[in-house]
């Protein structure tokens, strides 16, 4: 059975400088019917004019996930990390004993767009740390590319949860079949465009949850689709 999150549906935010939408409960928006699902506890969709951004500000014991969809993000931290994030890029930041980070968009002009995802640790107390690897791009044409997993790798952060993350690009008419291991669980997040999910028409922003482990066939419509694939403990 598949549960959809329709984007409309999630908690919306005007800022001026930043416009977002919350899959789940955070900051000003609560609903405790979505607190997350699994490890997973957010997926902010962020918009952020250019020149603007989040000043330093602390996290401790979350993993954090950056992924640019359109623009650069500028990122700095405690750490002594400086970086740009941009599309084809997978960013995570391990929060653990504790923390300080910036995001700016990179662009004085230009808009940027990423996702903020917030995955939580197996444990408290992991020594902070910082990643950013290229996306294989093509092994997520049309098919399922590993961005974030345990053990991490070539094109793969790593994290301290047992939580694998994969990124689709489809072409319009193009099928990816995913099976879900079996007892885990899973979240799709439609980053951009339409497709089909078993038959069921989703769009950019709608989220699909599903516990089963009934292979889960994706289809792109429209121009085609971009696509988070989360498979949770």
């Amino acid at each position: 059975m598949l549960t959809i999150r329709r984007a409309a549906d999630r908690g919306h935010a005007n800022h001026g400088w930043l416009k977002t939408a919350h899959t789940f409960s955070f900051a000003h928006y609560h609903d405790p019917r979505h607190m997350g699902f699994r490890a997973l506890r957010v997926i902010n969709d962020d918009r952020v004019t250019g020149g603007a951004g989040f000043g330093a500000h602390g996290h401790r014991d979350m993993e954090i996930i950056s992924y640019v969809v359109d623009g650069g993000l500028r990122h700095r931290d405690s750490m002594g990390t400086g970086s740009v994030i941009r599309p084809g890029e997978i960013q995570r930041m391990s929060a653990g004993t504790g923390v300080r980070h910036s995001e700016f968009n990179a662009s004085p002009t230009e808009p940027v767009r990423f996702l903020q995802i917030w995955i939580l640790p197996d444990r408290g107390g992991h020594a902070p740390g910082y990643e950013q690897q290229t996306i294989d791009a093509a092994a997520r044409h049309n098919g399922l590319a590993l961005v974030a997993s345990p053990e991490g790798g070539p094109g793969a952060v790593s994290l301290h949860q047992d939580v694998r993350l994969y990124n689709s690009l489809l072409d319009p008419g193009a099928q990816v079949t995913y099976t879900p291991p079996a007892g885990r669980h899973t979240w799709l997040q439609v980053v951009n465009g339409a497709l089909t999910v078993n038959g069921e028409a989703v769009a950019e922003g709608d989220g699909v949850q599903t516990s089963e482990d009934d292979p889960l066939v994706l289809v792109g419509q429209g121009e085609g689709a971009e696509v988070l694939v989360f498979d949770l403990a």
